[in-house]
């Protein structure tokens, strides 16, 4: 039942302490039952947002917004400073066929799977271009709170680390045939795929450039600190000019934050690694109560009986396309069994990147139709949206749990003390 008590017109600043509050609570009960602490924080956010009490309306998530793209800012700098080249050494070249075959898998998968349903070829490759983005947060988040250390945790980290590059690689080119065949269809010649392509690679290209730059310039910045509270305003100052330089030229929030986090973790001793991350451990609990909470407030269960069949199948294929795919790339990279049997498990969260690629393709598709009179190509559009959405809220409620079954399993979690 929607119960809209958004007329108390509670200030933002008043609803971020009620989720922070309620947030914590909420992730305690969550434990309770053997849960990780952010399906809570999710719980919350759909009781209030729109699909229950709707104080989280359209209007407020618009101007927390920036509070998400923090956390991500931060989460990808947390990756990135636990991807020493060293530790990825040890793990073998395995860590690169299982992050190129799991993305390829769910590329694959779906739009296999969505053609054989649709017969419609445009659709079936957008659909596999979206498959492969991942949800980094969610998976660090389970690390973090469980602690979790070993193999398999080293290799969850490089895995979400660098596939959402892949992916959007794997989106610009899939997007610019699909793109093609349409307008082909429509005029009797192709569209400019060339330039199409050369727009994922430049974001690409361009997030290293920055994330570099950023990442040898706080380097020197934060060298020669010693206390925490002095370095974690540092990383701070770093990781929000370089997420806000991001949004100003297109580029990739996350890569761009997990490239200075790599910078720093493979140019400087581990004893100021540990003095940098270490401050982060302190707030990243309540970043995260406020990210997922707002993610929760964002998923609108209006949407889910819009999932209809085409959604069932985009969930089952790119379930099969991600585990299957990664224990390949595990099989021929010759990884630690506990990294085959289970690094499948710990990637299928997905949320804002995917839900951005379908904005982006649902208004690509809508200037085409405009331009070369398609109306197929903005029925794909809606489509795409209305069905990411709605898997986004399965993959990001089963995600984190089968994390931490993955971890679980693979003996990197440390039980639990006994309450005295």
């Amino acid at each position: 039942m929607n119960v809209d008590i958004s007329c108390l017109k509670l200030s933002a600043m008043t609803l971020l302490g009620v989720a922070t509050i309620l947030g914590f609570y909420m992730g305690g009960a969550a434990r309770l039952v053997k849960l990780p602490s952010l399906i809570g924080y999710m719980i919350l956010g759909v009781i209030l947002g729109p699909s229950l009490l709707n104080l989280f309306n359209e209007s407020v998530t618009e101007l927390l917004s920036f509070v998400t793209e923090v956390a991500l800012a931060l989460v990808a700098f947390s990756i990135g400073a636990e991807l020493s080249l060293s530790s990825l050494r040890r793990l073998g070249p395995g860590i690169i066929s299982i992050i190129f075959a799991e993305s390829l898998g769910a590329f694959i998968v779906v739009t296999g799977a969505v053609y054989l349903l649709t017969r419609d070829l445009p659709m079936a490759l957008i659909f596999g271009a979206m498959a492969p983005a991942s949800a980094p947060a969610g998976t660090v988040a389970v690390i973090q709170e469980y602690k979790a250390k070993g193999n398999l945790t080293k290799a969850l980290y490089a895995v979400v680390g660098f596939d959402d590059g892949l992916a959007i690689i794997i989106f610009g080119f899939a997007a610019a045939f699909a793109k093609n065949i349409l307008v082909g269809e429509a005029t009797g010649k192709g569209g400019e795929v060339l330039s199409a392509l050369a727009s994922p690679l430049k974001e690409i290209g361009l997030s290293v450039v920055v994330g570099v730059t950023a990442g040898f310039l706080f380097c020197h910045l934060v060298r020669k600190l010693q206390e925490s509270r002095d370095i974690l305003i540092m990383v701070l100052g770093v990781v929000l000019i370089a997420a806000g330089l991001s949004i100003r030229w297109h580029l990739s929030l996350i890569l761009t934050n997990m490239i200075i986090g790599f910078v720093l973790v493979n140019t400087r001793r581990e004893a100021l690694v540990h003095r940098v991350t270490a401050p982060l451990l302190d707030i990243m609990p309540w970043i995260f109560i406020l990210f997922f909470c707002l993610a929760g407030a964002h998923l609108e269960l209006a949407s889910l009986p819009a999932l209809g069949l085409i959604g069932i199948v985009y969930i089952a294929g790119r379930s099969a396309g991600l585990i299957g795919g990664a224990r390949l790339g595990a099989m021929l990279g010759r990884v630690d069994p506990n990294v085959k049997k289970y690094i499948g498990l710990g990637i299928l969260s997905q949320a804002g990147v995917a839900i951005g690629l379908s904005l982006i393709i649902k208004q690509d598709l809508a200037q085409a139709a405009a331009k070369y009179d398609i109306p197929h190509a903005t029925v794909i559009g809606a489509s795409v949206l209305t069905t990411i959405t709605a898997t986004c809220i399965f993959f990001e409620i089963i995600g984190p749990i089968l994390t931490k079954v993955a971890l679980t399993k693979a003996g990197e979690i440390p039980p639990e003390k006994p309450e005295t």
